[in-house]
């Protein structure tokens, strides 16, 4: 890796692809240096070989699932001259809770949730010293409670109610962002197991997505919902009383 730019340096979990392969893009664009994490080094070099200028960028290979995963992603991380964190890895599992195995849904507490907040508490003094931004991708799943996803939107909840309370923390020192997309084609549906008609009038693009989180970055940090129909998707969330947005989401996600 080259000498930092003036930006300086971020790092970026689950940079294999979907959002973290736009972040990647996009950050290197406005002059940072990258860390791109992931468990895959075929896809993570796919992504190094997408950028304009892949010496500028390190690879870092750590399963977030693995009980030295952590360890090993905070070791090769140069976390001293850290300005940027992007807590983009995670997945989900589509399916009855009482016919899926327990060991992959507490992978995804693992990875949604758990990674997150480790990285964030062990990077936090350096991002604070350069007076940098986190970046957490949550989900609209964290809104409201959904049958057959219910692990997954359970670690989103968590990871908006966490974001969100740290970003009042630490406002006025760190730019914080809770990104809350809805659907949208980065190959989650593939990893989930979820058909992919599903939910498919309120799919936003991913460039798209990621140009408004970085907007908000650009006016301090809040809580992002990208794009019009991920807009109305929330609103109807909203709005929608428990009883009849449970009832539609699970005619919606039954297998």
């Amino acid at each position: 890796m080259s000498e930092l730019t003036g930006q300086g340096l971020v790092l970026i979990t689950g940079a294999s692809g979907g959002f973290g392969l736009e972040f990647s893009r996009q950050l290197e664009a406005r002059g940072y240096n990258l860390l791109l994490h992931g468990r895959d080094k075929a896809r993570l070099q796919m992504t190094l070989s997408a950028m304009r200028y892949p010496d500028r960028h390190r690879l870092i290979l750590a399963d977030l699932n693995a009980k030295s995963g952590l360890t090993n992603l905070l070791a090769d991380a140069d976390s001293a001259s850290l300005t940027g964190l992007v807590n983009n890895a995670g997945f989900g599992i589509w399916g009855s809770f009482e016919q899926t195995g327990i060991v992959p849904q507490i992978d995804v507490i693992k990875t949604d949730l758990k990674a997150p907040i480790a990285l964030t508490h062990a990077l936090l003094p350096s991002l604070l010293k350069s007076g940098g931004f986190i970046i957490n991708v949550s989900s609209l799943a964290g809104v409201t409670p959904l049958p057959y996803m219910s692990t997954y939107a359970a670690a989103k909840a968590g990871l908006t109610y966490w974001s969100e309370a740290l970003r009042t923390e630490l406002a006025g020192r760190i730019r914080v962002v809770t990104l809350a997309p809805g659907p949208s084609p980065t190959g989650f549906r593939d990893v989930s197991g979820m058909p992919a008609g599903k939910g498919s009038f309120f799919r936003t693009a991913v460039p798209d997505i990621i140009t408004a989180c970085l907007k908000t970055l650009d006016h301090g940090g809040g809580y992002c919902i990208p794009g019009w129909r991920h807009r109305l998707l929330y609103t109807l969330q909203k709005i929608t009383p428990g009883r009849w947005a449970l009832r539609i989401m699970s005619k919606q996600l039954r297998p």
